[in-house]
C-alpha cells in the first residue's frame, strides 16, 4: 500500500532545504520590516522554529511523502509549508507578502482559512498532533466499510515541536491507538530541545523513547549527522563529553560558535589536541551543527527505512534557528533578524536585491535542473480538494410514540429505528463515545451495528452463554468505537470522523454521546474540530441539576453559554420527543449540507408528558431557534420562557398564571445559540440598509412594548436572560448559578427557585414592576 520513496538526490534536497529556510525568514522580514504597520503592532512569525525545521519538510515534501499522504505541520512552521508551496507553485507571492495580514496567509496552518491545501488545521498545542492517529483509525475504517479502495490510502504525519510533547492530549491518543492498533502513523520531534521560555530538561528523549516503544511503536533517533557522527566514532572520550553536554550548554555553544566549542573541548576531554589542530574555528561550527535533524543522508536513510504500516516515532535532534544569527540562543523563540543581519543571510544565500522573491534565485545553473525535477517529481497535492455534499439522503425521522418519554431515551429508540430500517443514512453513521456508550443509549444502536475493531473481537459473555443486554462483539464491520474516559479524544474522533468527507471523499455521520457536564474536559478540542469546519452530532445527556441523584460535578450549569459562543456549533434543547426528531433530522442534513455546521444535542433523562400538536406548523421556529408553545394574546403584558427538561414547571405554571394575567404566552426556546446569532445578524444586516427582523424579534414582537419575561433554564439564567435586551423588554431570570447536589427533583428545583413556586413568584414581580 505505502509506494516506496524514490532514489534521492541529497544534493538538490540541500539545496532546498536552504531555499525553505530563506524564503520562510524573508516571509517573516517582510510582515514584520518592509510591510506598513498601520497599528504598530508587532506582527511576529517564528523565524528560529521554522529554520529547525526545513531540512526534515524538504526530506518529506520533496522525497518521502506520496500522494495520499497527509501532514500536520507543526505551528510555527507554518511558513515553511506556504515556501514548499511557492515553489511548487501553488501559493502566491500575494498571499506571502500577506503573511498575517487580513486575507493573507495564517499564522499557524488552517485548513479553512488558508489558500493552499492543507490537511489538518494546527495551533492549538499537540491538537495537531493527536487527530492523526483517529484520521489514521477513520481510514481504516472507509476501507473496511467498503467506502475506499485500498490503494487511496496512504500514511499520516506529525511535525511536532518538542515542547508539544508536554501536553497530555497526544498520551491519551497514544494510549487510545494503541487500543485500536493503529497504524500508518510517523510522528517527526523537531529535538531542538528549547520552548517557548526555557531550554527543555535534559534526557527527556530516553522518556519518550519508552513510553512509545510500551505502546508498540517504532522509534528512531536521529541524534548527530553523518559528519559529526563519524567523527565521534573515530574519538570515543569527544562521544561520551558530547551525549552526556547538558541541552544549556548545547545550545550556548551552539550560539557561541567554533571558538567556544574548541575552549570548551580543551577543557574538558583529554587528549583532544590532534582532534582540534585538525579543524579551524568555522569547521568546529559547521561539524557540531551537524545534527541528525539537518543531516540530509541521515533524514532520507531512515525514512526509506520505514516504509511500512509500523507506527514510528522520529527524534530528530536540531538546532532553533539553525543557519541564522541567533541560532541556540534560548531567547529566539519569537526572535526577528534585523534588516543587517537579513541582508547578510541574503548574501550569503547568493540572493539579489529585488530578486528575493524569485524562486530557486541564488541556486547555481548546473545545480538548478536537478532541484527542479525534484519539485516537479513531488507527490503531494498542489491544489485544495473540492468540497463535496450532498451525498447522503436523509429520510424523515419520525418520533418515538409514547405519552410520556425523556429525550434521552427518544433519541436511543430514534437510532434504533433507522438501524432496523437500513439505508445510506445508517449505514453511514459511525458513533463513539468515551465510555458512556450504555449510559447515554447507543447500546441499542451497537447492539444492531457492532463495535468496529480490525481484527474481531468475540463477545466473552455472549459465548459463554451469560445474560447480558449488550452484544460487545467487534468486527472490521461495525460502526461504533468504543473509546476510553477521554474527552479530548472522543473530540478528535469527532474531528477525524467529521473530515471525512473533504479529506477522503466519503462523507460519514459521525454522532458522538458524552455527559454535558464533561463537555468542559475537551473545549480546546471541541473547538479544534469546530474550527476545522469537522461535521459531527455531539448527542450530550444527561444535562443539568435534573440528573437529582448523581448530584455534584454531574450536574451541568454552563454548556449552553458554551454553545452560545462557539463558531460552527448549533445548539439544540429539545423538551419534547417530536422536536427532537425533528432536529436530528435537521443535524443529519447539515452534516452533508454545503451551508451545513455541526450539532449539539442537550438532552434529559426526565420523562415528560408529551404535548399533542395539531399540525406540523410549529417545526419551522422550532428548528429556527423557538416558537409559542402558548400563543400570547394581543398586547399580553408578559410571557415565560423555557427550555428543555423544566418545560412541565413552565406550562403548570402557565396554567395557574394564565387566569390572571390575560394573554399571557409561553414560549419554548429550542436553540438559544440559534436565536442570538439571528438577533446579531440582522442588526448587522441593518446596519447595511436591511430591516428584515430576525426570528427573536419577530416571536417576541407579539408582545406588548412593555412586557416581562420570565425566564426559566436547567442552566445558567445567562442562557436566556439577553433576550430582554432583544427588544428592550423586562426580563426575571431562572436558572442554576451553584452548584448541584444530590436529592429528589421536587427538593433541587424548589431550592434552585425552578420549580412553579419561583416562576409565579418572577411572574408577580415583573408585572408588579411593570405597572409601577
Amino acid at each position: 500500500m505505502l509506494k516506496p520513496a524514490s532514489p534521492p538526490d541529497i544534493a538538490s534536497l540541500k539545496i532546498l532545504d536552504e531555499q525553505l529556510r530563506w524564503l520562510s525568514a524573508w516571509t517573516i522580514h517582510c510582515a514584520n520590516h518592509l510591510r506598513p504597520s498601520p497599528d504598530g503592532l508587532k506582527v511576529g512569525g517564528h523565524q528560529a522554529s521554522c529554520a529547525s525545521m526545513t531540512a526534515i519538510m524538504a526530506a518529506l515534501y520533496f522525497h518521502a511523502l506520496g500522494r495520499n499522504d497527509r501532514v500536520a505541520v507543526k505551528p510555527h512552521a507554518g511558513p515553511v509549508l506556504h515556501a514548499i508551496h511557492y515553489l511548487l507553485g501553488s501559493q502566491s507571492r500575494e498571499q506571502l507578502e500577506n503573511f498575517r495580514g487580513f486575507g493573507g496567509m495564517q499564522s499557524y496552518p488552517s485548513r479553512t482559512k488558508d489558500k493552499i491545501p492543507v490537511d489538518f488545521s494546527t495551533g492549538s498545542v499537540g491538537l495537531g498532533v493527536a487527530i492523526t492517529a483517529f484520521s489514521s483509525l477513520i481510514q481504516d475504517y472507509l476501507t473496511a466499510h467498503g467506502l475506499m479502495d485500498e490503494g487511496d490510502c496512504g500514511r499520516f504525519v506529525a511535525l511536532i515541536g518538542d515542547a508539544e510533547l508536554d501536553e497530555g492530549n497526544i498520551y491519551e491518543a497514544l494510549i487510545e491507538g494503541h487500543k485500536h492498533d493503529v497504524r500508518n502513523l510517523w510522528w517527526i520531534v523537531d529535538y531542538n530541545r528549547q520552548s517557548l521560555d526555557a531550554t527543555s530538561a535534559d534526557r527527556m528523549f530516553e522518556r519518550f523513547d519508552e513510553i512509545f516503544a510500551s505502546c508498540g511503536w517504532r522509534v528512531v533517533e536521529l541524534r548527530w549527522g553523518k559528519k559529526l557522527q563519524a567523527a565521534l566514532d573515530k574519538n570515543p572520550k569527544l562521544a561520551a563529553w558530547l551525549n552526556a553536554l547538558p541541552n544549556a550548554d548545547l545550545a550556548a555553544l551552539h550560539y557561541q560558535g567554533g571558538a567556544a566549542w574548541r575552549a570548551r573541548i580543551a577543557a574538558d576531554v583529554t587528549r583532544s589536541a590532534a582532534f582540534l589542530k585538525a579543524h579551524d574555528n568555522d569547521a568546529l561550527g559547521a561539524l557540531f551543527s551537524d545534527l541528525g535533524g539537518h543531516c540530509m543522508d541521515s533524514l532520507v536513510a531512515a525514512f526509506d527505512a520505514a516504509q511500512d504500516d509500523v507506527p514510528t516515532l522520529f527524534i530528530a535532534w536540531t538546532i532553533k534557528g539553525h543557519g541564522l544569527p541567533f541560532a541556540g540562543h534560548k531567547d529566539n523563540h519569537a526572535g526577528l533578524m534585523n534588516p543587517t543581519q537579513m541582508a547578510a543571510l541574503r548574501e550569503a544565500m547568493g540572493v539579489a536585491e529585488g530578486r528575493e522573491w524569485e524562486p530557486l534565485e541564488g541556486v547555481g545553473a548546473n545545480a538548478k535542473p536537478g532541484v527542479e525535477a525534484l519539485i516537479e517529481r513531488s507527490g503531494i497535492a498542489r491544489d485544495k480538494r473540492a468540497r463535496a455534499f450532498g451525498a447522503i439522503d436523509v429520510p424523515a425521522i419520525a418520533a418515538p410514540a409514547g405519552a410520556e418519554q425523556a429525550t434521552q431515551a427518544a433519541f436511543g429508540r430514534i437510532l434504533l429505528d433507522l438501524s432496523k430500517a437500513g439505508g445510506t443514512l445508517a449505514d453511514r453513521i459511525v458513533t463513539t463515545s468515551p465510555d458512556v456508550t450504555v449510559s447515554t443509549n447507543l447500546g441499542a444502536w451497537v447492539n444492531q451495528r457492532g463495535l468496529f475493531r480490525r481484527k474481531d473481537m468475540a463477545d466473552v459473555f455472549a459465548k459463554a452463554k451469560i445474560a447480558s443486554a449488550q452484544k460487545w462483539s467487534g468486527t472490521n464491520q461495525g460502526q461504533q468505537i468504543e473509546l476510553g474516559i477521554a474527552e479530548n479524544n472522543l473530540f478528535l474522533m469527532l474531528a477525524a470522523a467529521g473530515l471525512a468527507g473533504d479529506m477522503f471523499g466519503a462523507r460519514l455521520v459521525p454522532i458522538g454521546t458524552l455527559y454535558d457536564p464533561f463537555i468542559a474536559r475537551g473545549l480546546d478540542a471541541l473547538n479544534y474540530a469546530c474550527y476545522q469546519d469537522a461535521r459531527f452530532i455531539l448527542v450530550a445527556t444527561p444535562s443539568g441539576i435534573t440528573l437529582g441523584a448523581e448530584g455534584g460535578a454531574h450536574q451541568s450549569i454552563n454548556p449552553p453559554l458554551i454553545a452560545l459562543g462557539q463558531p460552527g456549533l448549533r445548539h439544540y434543547e429539545p423538551a419534547f420527543a417530536d422536536e427532537l426528531a425533528a432536529m436530528l433530522e435537521e443535524a443529519f442534513r447539515l452534516v452533508d449540507a454545503e451551508d451545513g455546521e455541526s450539532t449539539y444535542f442537550r438532552l434529559s433523562t426526565r420523562a415528560i408528558a408529551q404535548v399533542e400538536r395539531a399540525d406540523d406548523s410549529w417545526k419551522a421556529d422550532a428548528l429556527a431557534g423557538g416558537y409559542w408553545l402558548r400563543e400570547p394574546g394581543a398586547g399580553a403584558e408578559a410571557a415565560i420562557v423555557a427550555m428543555g427538561a423544566v418545560m412541565p414547571e413552565a406550562l403548570a405554571a402557565w396554567d395557574e398564571l394564565s387566569a390572571d394575567v390575560p394573554g399571557l404566552g409561553l414560549l419554548s426556546v429550542t436553540s438559544p445559540n440559534l436565536l442570538h446569532r439571528g438577533w446579531t445578524a440582522a442588526q448587522a444586516a441593518r446596519w447595511g440598509g436591511q430591516r428584515n427582523p430576525s426570528h427573536i424579534e419577530t416571536l417576541l414582537g407579539q408582545l406588548a412594548p412593555g412586557a416581562g419575561l420570565v425566564t426559566i433554564a436547567d442552566a445558567a439564567p445567562a442562557s436566556l436572560s439577553w433576550l430582554g435586551g432583544v427588544l428592550g423588554q423586562r426580563v426575571a431570570p431562572l436558572g442554576v448559578e451553584r452548584f448541584g447536589q444530590t436529592g429528589s427533583l421536587p427538593d433541587l428545583y424548589a431550592a434552585y427557585r425552578l420549580d412553579g413556586a419561583a416562576i409565579t413568584e418572577a411572574a408577580a414581580e415583573i408585572l408588579l414592576s411593570g405597572r409601577n
